[in-house]
């Protein structure tokens, strides 16, 4: 099935909405970016002039095709920028009022029935999402890349239950048009990635907690007895500690289990403000670089 995007609107130009539009406008689809922020908006674009040189460098891409990739890229601080999209990718803040108000002003201002409403949420419900859009649930789907998104290859799509069979098989469409491989998931807490990585990084947070190793040990037994590129503990302030308390949170709440509830030592170094990379102090203290 043809995915039939010619233009995609992205909201939000932070590291995901950033890494997508380079990811869409790569593929030759024409992308705009829609942020608040101008400044956000000039990061944004600042960052995929360097990655995009970088490729060149490299000799991952031609002058020719930066040119054009950048060419096919806007950046917009107006919503009305994306009145002439196919396609959205919602990649706001990981919050069901902020993303729902959203959902219900892009349902009344793209009304024709092709234009896909799709979100990168990682937790949220699709279905509750969905219900925000009123009779545009049914165009609603969850497209969720991971970070960085020019990298990674995956995206989990998944399916509310308004959500038309026809919008998930173009999402499919869509996602290995812009060279990533879809796969799969329903609309459960946490999806399969976070169903699965969050409780591991919780356990890591357990393990740490109770003495059972230092950090660095926990992390060297995963990398190399798991084979795992990176530590659960480096994984978690990478993500950011305030994300994983977040989405064990989500978890713990949608599935009603004590066992997603989130370790005492994660939520003490939120707290703290240890938030990881971004505050350079999570478990491991990046001051020094």
């Amino acid at each position: 099935m043809s995915h039939g995007v010619k233009k995609i609107g992205i909201i939000g130009a932070g590291q995901m909405g950033g890494g997508i539009t380079q990811v869409a406008a790569t593929a030759g689809i024409d992308a705009v970016v829609f942020d608040n922020s101008a400044e956000q908006l000039k990061k944004c674009e600042a960052l995929h002039q360097k990655l995009l040189a970088r490729a060149v460098e490299k000799e991952r891409m031609t002058q020719a095709d930066m040119d054009a990739t950048l060419k096919r890229m806007t950046y917009a601080n107006s919503l009305d920028a994306l009145s002439g999209v196919d396609w959205v990718v919602e990649a706001i803040v990981e919050d069901l009022g902020v993303k729902g108000e959203l959902f219900k002003k892009l349902a009344a201002m793209l009304t024709n029935d092709n234009v896909v409403l799709s979100s990168n949420t990682s937790s949220i419900s699709i279905t509750a999402l969905a219900a925000t859009a009123g009779a545009a649930a049914h165009r609603v789907v969850g497209m969720h890349f991971f970070n960085p998104v020019p990298i990674m290859k995956l995206v989990e799509v998944i399916k509310g239950i308004q959500t038309s069979d026809a919008v998930v098989d173009r999402t499919i469409a869509l996602a290995e048009a812009m060279g990533k491989t879809p796969l799969k998931a329903n609309d459960r807490a946490g999806f399969v990635s976070n169903r699965v990585l969050m409780p591991m990084i919780n356990e890591a947070f357990y393990a740490w907690m109770e003495g059972v190793a230092e950090p660095e040990a926990i992390d060297g037994v995963m990398k190399l007895g798991c084979n795992h590129p990176m530590g659960p503990l480096r994984l978690a302030d990478f993500i950011g500690l305030d994300t994983c308390e977040h989405i064990m949170n989500v978890l713990y709440h949608e599935l009603g289990n004590d066992k997603y509830a989130p370790c005492p030592l994660l939520k003490q170094l939120v707290s703290a403000g240890r938030l990881g990379d971004k505050t350079k102090h999570g478990v491991y203290d990046y001051s020094q670089g």
